[in-house]
């Protein structure tokens, strides 16, 4: 197995989404690999968690990468939060991205769940699978 492509991966992710000028006049700069401290109000995109799992064969290392983009917004309608994850799946799934580690063989879309939160703000959890040959 190598996990050595997983920093590359989420740097292409985060540079695809931020130069997404669909995404980018739902949610303007807001786009986060880190949420800043005192930043979270409004609607925001935010890299989350990833599981990787070895999928090296006899001709080299590789891994799948499951890892979820959440887009989270305040008190209202989903609209434009599940607009601007509409924008998200379309900036990723089948994005030829160029990682400084590694080669994407695939992205694809595995699911998305979308939930009220306590505070009435809405947040849409979509998750991707990554395959890379290392």
């Amino acid at each position: 197995m190598s996990y050595g492509a997983a920093a590359a991966l989420q740097a292409a992710v985060h540079a695809r989404l931020v130069a997404d000028a669909a995404l980018g006049g739902l949610v303007g700069t807001a786009i986060h690999d880190a949420i800043p401290p005192g930043t979270a109000a409004g609607l925001h995109v935010a890299l989350g968690p990833e599981v990787v799992r070895d999928r090296s064969d006899q001709t080299g290392a590789g891994a799948e990468h499951d890892f979820t983009v959440s887009v989270i917004g305040g008190p209202g309608g989903f609209e434009r939060a599940k607009a601007a994850a509409a924008a998200v799946s379309d900036a990723l799934v089948d994005a030829p991205l160029a990682l400084s580690r590694g080669r994407l063989v695939g992205l694809w879309f595995l699911a998305a769940r979308a939930v009220r939160q306590r505070d009435g703000g809405r947040r849409i959890d979509l998750t991707f699978r990554a395959r890379i040959e290392d």
